[in-house]
């Protein structure tokens, strides 16, 4: 959390008193407490909006005449089978194979126990209590964070262990033979066979002289650049600076808007390049809000989201400065903070509509 701090002369000797607070702090000098930001950074990439692609067309196929000799009847065979020549023979085999007898010898155990960490040495944050004596009212000074170690828990479990594992002894069965007659061929069967030849005539016919086709062209692809937000340095810490005190109070963004419009002009670009950034450059990690007002013509709700269009027009610009959005606070408020007597159903001059009609910024607590 970030917390702006004022050091005024009458609240040194109160505040010296409190801790977490900077170390020789200044009379009416304004310190704020920043958490260093993430900073990023913006990187250019280009991407396909429409791919490339291909414009075909065809192209006919074309035919021609040609006269061919053709089979109208295929070429064939006479054949004559001449049978088998058979005869017998004896054959062995092994009616009953031969195999093993088993005995099981079971496993043996002994007894054992083995120690295993159940829970591992760990260390946390603890908030120590606040001190009796502290002067702040605040219940969150004058304490301290200890960085606390415990040690690694362990269990002893008792089990066994194997002595000697499960076997098995074996012992051998012969096996038995049988034998049985079978008949076998002493000649194969043969097929004598005669050719007959095959039969032609010729014909004319159409065939393709060129298939059709596709010529193509290729559109190439169209591309657009654009920005992205990448993460160049992580932050996290937290530190104390000296900030004008100023600047926690709204200050004037004079950005003169177009009716009814919260699109930024050049112009107004240029104010926020000028007025805005060097302050945010000059304090890193702090947060700032952006607020819009609006005068009173026009409705309540339609000069409302009329603000929080024009506040979030400046957060986006600055965004695509290269500014962290993390540390900015986009806020609309409409005509509820009119700065005189222009209120509804007054009558009062442009000059003074125009005040109301403003955009200011100032630093705020993150």
């Amino acid at each position: 959390m970030k917390r702006v701090l004022f050091l005024c002369a009458t609240m040194v000797a109160t505040l010296g008193m409190a801790q977490d607070l900077p170390t020789n702090p200044e009379p009416g000098k304004c310190y704020v407490r920043c958490t260093t930001p993430d900073v990023y950074v913006n990187e250019t990439l280009s991407i396909t909006v429409k791919p490339a692609y291909k414009v075909l067309k065809t192209v006919p196929a074309t035919y021609k005449t040609v006269t061919e000799r053709v089979m109208v009847k295929a070429e064939g065979k006479k054949l004559t089978i001449v049978p088998a020549k058979w005869g017998t023979e004896t054959v062995t085999y092994v009616s009953k194979e031969g195999a093993n007898s088993l005995k099981v010898i079971p496993a043996s155990f002994s007894s054992s126990s083995q120690t295993i960490e159940v829970k591992p040495a760990y260390a946390q944050w603890e908030l120590g209590a606040a001190a009796p004596d502290c002067a702040s009212g605040n219940p969150d000074d004058c304490r301290y964070w200890c960085y606390k170690g415990y040690p690694a828990e362990f269990a002893t479990y008792s089990g066994q262990e194997l002595a000697q594992d499960a076997s098995v002894s074996r012992s051998p069965i012969a096996s038995q033979n049988g034998s049985y007659t079978k008949a076998v061929m002493l000649e194969p069967a043969k097929v004598l066979e005669e050719v007959i030849p095959a039969q032609y005539k010729e014909i004319t016919k159409t065939v393709l002289d060129k298939d059709a086709y596709t010529t193509e062209e290729t559109i190439p692809a169209q591309t657009k650049t654009v920005t992205r937000e990448v993460l160049k340095e992580k932050g996290g810490l937290t530190t104390w600076k000296e900030v004008e005190c100023s600047l926690v109070e709204y200050q004037a963004l004079p950005i003169n808007w177009n009716t009814g419009s919260a699109t930024l002009t050049a112009a107004a670009k240029s104010i926020i390049d000028t007025r805005l950034m060097p302050v945010l450059a000059q304090n890193p990690g702090v947060k700032v809000e952006l607020a819009s007002h609006t005068d009173v013509r026009g409705g309540a709700s339609s000069n409302q989201a009329l603000s929080e269009r024009r506040a979030k027009a400046v957060a986006d610009y600055l965004i695509s400065k290269g500014v962290n959005s993390s540390l900015l606070v986009a806020n609309g408020y409409g005509e509820t903070k009119t700065k005189n007597r222009c209120k509804e159903g007054v009558s009062c001059t442009e000059r003074e509509h125009a005040v109301n009609r403003r955009t200011e910024f100032r630093l705020i607590n993150n």
